[in-house]
């Protein structure tokens, strides 16, 4: 017995000893180790994609919708006025409700132009909606032809069409209409809108309030239209039906050059074939540089640079409504809420600012502060004189240093992103 038990023992072991053997042959294969640079990489491709999302979703499409919403009340609102004036029955308070509206829609507007280089610039939106100084005595021009005004009164049968040409570009858009409704920084009374307009450049004229009354609706309902194009530019089929159906009957166009794709369709498929962008760091690169620096160097070199310098002493936003300032201010809360992924103080998840805090914390904090520097100084600068009557005051330059310190630290995060 003794025997046989050590022997099966041997055989025993010899069986095991085999698939022990066997066992490390079937693993001889070499197993590639993990690289953790491409693991992160992965990682923030996916954060790229998702923030992009949120940013097209949460952002531009809510803000091209209340665009467009606001700009359909204001011209309802100034048809509306129009026939109340003639009828006797206009009221203070009817003014009033189409300057708030006006304000609202602008808001929305400045809100919108962080984000110019889509359809608004690829169309022409941008300068045909937004030009200033407004050529008042070629306003006045047009106004004192009998002929343009029947046309422009004639909405139903083209008067808003024919509103770009028979004003020019200069008296179109959201300036011709804000003449019109405010002066020195006041709503327009009703009894101005009952009597001769006053302004110097249309002495002589005898140009009454109905007929400013003729110019700025069909005005608003060009406004309204371009703003239906940037609509339906981005949003696509998800436009609402009657937004597309204008637009379609107006022929403007609303996808990219050469393709069937929306404007929101193709950042989201960025990556894909047909989308003209490539990688997601392409995508970051369009709303940081083309985007947020862009209206940054605008609003400080430009909007408030001109006349600030010298350089164009009547270049200057707003003069009639006086809301220079609450316009810059607009804009810098469009590069916050591009930033933040939605109209938000905080960052929200899935944004470039969350991306930043967790991918470079120093920077993000960095690009907070300035940000929230830009915001405080124009604020200050909303609640001193306005930028129309002293464009040479403190506010202005604290300002514009304001904004350029924020450019360059956007710019900053943009090529850290691009090389990270």
């Amino acid at each position: 017995m003794k025997k046989y038990f050590i022997l099966s023992v041997a055989v025993l072991m010899s069986a095991l000893t085999f698939t022990a053997c066997g066992d490390d042959d079937d693993s001889s294969s070499p197993v590639t180790p993990t690289d953790p640079t491409a693991t992160v990489n992965a990682e923030k491709e996916a954060a790229m994609k998702a923030l992009t999302g949120q940013y097209v979703n949460n952002v531009i499409f809510p803000t091209y919708k209340a665009l467009a919403t606001l700009t359909a009340e204001l011209y309802d609102e100034l048809v509306d006025a129009k026939s109340k004036l003639r009828e006797g029955t206009l009221t203070q308070s009817d003014i009033d409700e189409i300057c708030s509206t006006f304000i609202d829609a602008r808001s929305a507007w400045e809100r919108s132009e962080s984000f110019l280089y889509g359809a608004a610039t690829d169309f022409g939106i941008d300068p045909h909606i937004d030009t200033w100084p407004l050529d008042r005595t070629a306003l006045a021009k047009a106004l004192s032809s009998a002929e343009i005004i029947e046309d422009l009164d004639d909405l139903e049968d083209g008067g808003i069409d024919n509103a770009r040409a028979l004003v020019g570009e200069q008296q179109l858009g959201f300036h011709g209409i804000e003449f019109i409704i405010f002066r020195n920084g006041q709503n327009r009374t009703l009894a101005a809108l009952k009597g001769v307009e006053d302004d110097e450049a249309f002495a002589g004229r005898n140009i009454s309030g109905e007929q400013e009354l003729i110019f700025a609706a069909a005005v608003a309902g060009d406004l309204r239209d371009k703003c239906f194009q940037l609509e339906v530019s981005w949003l696509g089929d998800e436009a609402p039906a009657a937004h597309i159906e204008r637009v379609e009957e107006c022929e403007f166009p609303t996808t990219l050059a050469g393709s069937d794709s929306s404007y929101g369709e193709n950042m989201l498929n960025a990556t894909k074939a047909g989308s003209t962008l490539a990688t997601w760091r392409k995508v970051m690169s369009t709303i940081l540089v083309a985007g947020c620096s862009n209206i940054c160097a605008e609003v400080a070199g430009q909007k408030i640079g001109q006349a600030y310098t010298g350089a164009d002493p009547d270049y200057i936003e707003s003069p009639y409504s006086q809301r220079s300032y609450y316009d810059f201010y607009d804009n810098i809360l469009s590069i916050r809420n591009s930033l933040n992924g939605a109209d938000a103080d905080v960052a929200q998840a899935n944004s470039i600012m969350s991306y930043l805090q967790k991918y470079n914390a120093t920077l993000a904090q960095g690009l907070q502060a300035r940000l929230n520097a830009a915001l405080d100084a124009l604020d200050k600068a909303k609640k001193g004189t306005p930028f129309v009557i002293d464009p040479h005051s403190s506010n202005a330059k604290e300002a514009m240093d304001a904004i350029n310190a924020l450019d360059e630290v956007i710019n900053e995060a943009a090529t850290w992103i691009a090389a990270n």
